[in-house]
């Protein structure tokens, strides 16, 4: 940045990361140099990755991108994701700032549709009318690996229920979208590597990336390596939310990993290959509250906010959305639906309670709702009623139970879509 500072010229930049002051007629070779520093910074040595880098798995070609950064016109990348894809000073920015640099004529367009604290059960019920609503995605780029481990604490069948579901739903319903996905890491994750341990949610996800011939990005390994190597620490990555560098490491990896598959001679057409677990949420989507039938009493249907979500944060990305909050015991709600799976997205505020299930008029189950960090916050959830039902059409009932979690506040559900997987 140049501007004036008096009889001085002042060169910086927005951040304040570099600032000098000189006579106006240095400025502009002292620019050029900022600008190279600026440039040896981003290209840190020890952030470098090599195309043969034993962390990245380039299984199959990208074929359909290939097509459209040859065409030199349009081109849609999208990221699906928990808070480390939301942060849009990340990988978001970092890939994106490549492919515009390598490829000038094209036209990108980007959605980020990363949301904090999800997991891939999530991703798999809204990947459709979060990512492919608008406009056709020639380049997915997915994440769950970190939100599925610390936030979720999924076992292994659910981490790969979820993946799985994201890639089949993919490959099936939008064929000329390749996909890149990626694992980052926490530090439970990085112990467990460093001691030739494989994460559950990094091996369930690796699992579906290799059956499916995706390309995958490995950073946590790659820290992993560079922390048992000493080329950089735990410290200088950034922590569970990359840093600067951090995001340098895992952006030139994803990028190693692009140019990887678009070098690859693969013309044939992909082949939707049959799923690893039958149960997987293939078929996932958002049911709209409105399909619900509710009890006369004990529902409210309004806007996200204050009026009906008295305690805890409330983040600004679900302001706009529609919530059905029920906060008396034994209020009932209705949901005629046809599939093998159904649950809802909700948030799980301080006074979350717990919920009792039935499908087609069977014995009730119970959920809590309440989750480890919903003290202060309302957290966004996906939360299972029943799964692996018989295909076809059945009747959900769900009530409000008089029981709570012992560190909730009170017996509430609040509801933002329910979930089918057909």
């Amino acid at each position: 940045m140049l501007g004036s500072c008096g009889e001085w010229a002042c060169i910086g930049s927005r951040n304040g990361e570099i600032l000098v002051l000189m006579k106006p007629a240095l400025a502009p070779s002292m620019l050029a140099f900022l600008m190279v520093m600026q440039m040896t910074l981003a290209a840190d040595p020890s952030a470098a990755i090599a195309s043969d880098n034993p962390n990245l798995h380039i299984r199959a070609g990208l074929p359909n991108l290939k097509q459209r950064l040859e065409d030199g016109k349009e081109c849609h990348v999208a990221f699906l994701g928990g808070s480390i894809t939301q942060n849009t000073g990340g990988h978001t920015k970092m890939v994106p700032a490549w492919l515009k640099e390598k490829y000038p004529k094209v036209k990108f367009s980007l959605t980020n549709v990363g949301l904090g604290s999800t997991c891939s059960t999530s991703g798999a019920f809204r990947v459709e009318s979060h990512i492919f609503g608008k406009e056709d995605v020639d380049l997915l780029i997915v994440e769950f690996a970190v939100n599925d481990d610390q936030d979720a604490s999924h076992p292994a069948r659910e981490c790969l229920r979820g993946m799985e579901g994201i890639i089949r739903q993919v490959h099936a319903n939008h064929p000329k979208c390749d996909v890149v996905m990626v694992q980052y890491v926490n530090p439970g994750m990085l112990a467990r590597l460093q001691k030739g341990e494989v994460p559950t949610s990094i091996a369930a996800h690796e699992k579906v990336a290799k059956h499916h011939g995706v390309i995958s990005v490995n950073v946590a390994a790659e820290v992993a390596d560079a922390a048992n190597a000493k080329r950089y620490t735990w410290k200088d990555y950034g922590g569970t939310h990359p840093g600067k560098f951090g995001y340098r490491v895992a952006s030139n990896m994803i990028i190693a990993a692009i140019e990887g598959g678009l070098a690859k001679q693969d013309d044939k057409p992909r082949k939707l290959q049959a799923a690893l677990d039958a149960g997987s949420y293939d078929q996932g989507g958002f049911v709209a509250l409105k399909q619900a039938k509710l009890s006369d009493k004990g529902w409210r249907l309004g806007r996200v906010g204050r009026e009906l979500l008295p305690l805890g944060g409330i983040r600004g990305q679900y302001e706009s959305y529609q919530l059905l909050r029920g906060d008396k015991p034994g209020a009932e709600l209705k949901l005629d639906f046809e599939g093998r799976t159904v649950g809802a997205f909700i948030l799980a505020g301080p006074d979350a309670g717990i919920v009792e299930a039935s499908i087609d008029g069977g014995e009730f189950t119970k959920h809590d709702l309440f989750h480890r960090f919903s003290g202060g916050l309302n957290y966004p959830r996906s939360v299972i009623f029943a799964t692996d039902l018989k295909p076809g059409k059945h009747e959900l009932k769900l009530r409000l139970s008089k029981e709570k979690n012992a560190k909730s506040k009170g017996t509430t559900a609040s509801i933002l879509f329910f979930e089918v997987n057909r």
